[in-house]
């Protein structure tokens, strides 16, 4: 790293002892799961957050704990999904895979068992509209049956959903991409119920480029195919005119084709880890005169 003399930004000189911190925890990180992620790169530059994040993660996630490792890892996929963070769902997809999770449950949360769909409707509250969650709604998971939940098997899941819907908004707001490097388990797609190939090669969110670019070529194919159909007598169209119409068709189907592929990938590899899409975040109910005013960040 740059000596304290080499930098004409005052603000760029980290000091000696946090950038050794810094330098320490990435090692670690390096160490414990052989490559750096993102979030970890991010959260290094500030290392006393990083170390508690750490141990935060470490506690949830490794730690002796009510609920079994796959579990945890597949109720932060719930939790990142009902944010549409695919960065997070691809990550935890991965882990999941890792200690042993079943691959079935990852093609949608139809598949996974009762006991962890009946985390949705307190999912859904937690991430949009937290002030409607009642007692009710914690008794009806505890209710004594074949999936109910012990007290502290929903203490935990309730705190692996709230951290990963705020982990969410924290690689939201830092733009945190996947890792150019992230191959096999931490791919960023579920595995298609339709497909043969294995999580780890053919849905991973590096992989899709490729196949987004043929797709946006055989688009534009199919638009000027159309064109050409649509004035089969039309003479005397000159090359520059010809050009003129390829440029127009080719700019339609860059600016077109992006979004409905990005759409169709988030469908495929997150939504399907959500009921209910269309809830979301909605102004508190008025109570009178006396209710509290709302802050809302659009």
């Amino acid at each position: 790293s740059p000596s304290p003399s080499s930098s004409s930004s005052s603000w760029q000189i980290p000091q000696e002892g946090a950038e050794s911190s810094r330098h320490q925890l990435l090692f670690e990180a390096f160490v414990s799961a052989g490559r750096v992620d993102n979030i970890t790169t991010v959260m290094g530059l500030h290392p006393q957050y990083l170390s508690s994040f750490w141990k935060t993660q470490s506690l949830l996630l490794r730690m002796d704990g009510p609920l079994p490792y796959h579990k945890r890892h597949y109720i932060a996929i719930m939790a990142a999904a009902r944010h549409q963070c695919s960065y997070l769902v691809g990550l935890h997809v991965g882990e999941f895979l890792q200690v042993g999770g079943n691959p079935a449950w990852l093609q949608g949360l139809h598949c996974a068992p009762p006991k962890l769909r009946n985390l949705n409707e307190i999912n859904k509250l937690l991430a949009h509209r937290p002030w409607l969650i009642t007692k009710e709604h914690i008794e009806a998971l505890l209710k004594t049956g074949e999936n109910s939940w012990s007290l502290a098997e929903l203490v935990q899941a309730l705190v692996l959903l709230t951290h990963y819907h705020s982990l969410a908004s924290f690689v939201f707001g830092c733009g945190i991409n996947p890792e150019d490097d992230r191959d096999g388990g931490h791919g960023c797609q579920s595995p298609s119920p339709h497909s043969d190939s294995s999580p780890a090669s053919d849905d991973s969110m590096g992989g899709s480029g490729g196949r987004d670019a043929v797709r946006e070529v055989e688009v534009l194919l199919e638009r000027m195919k159309l064109l050409r159909e649509s004035q089969p007598e039309e003479e005397g169209v000159t090359q520059e005119e010809m050009a003129t119409r390829f440029e127009l068709e080719k700019t339609e189907s860059l600016l077109v084709a992006p979004s409905d592929l990005a759409e169709q990938s988030l469908q495929s590899s997150v939504l399907c880890f959500v009921e209910d899409p269309e809830f979301g975040y909605k102004d508190f109910t008025r109570r009178g005169e006396q209710a509290p005013p709302t802050f809302r960040a659009q």
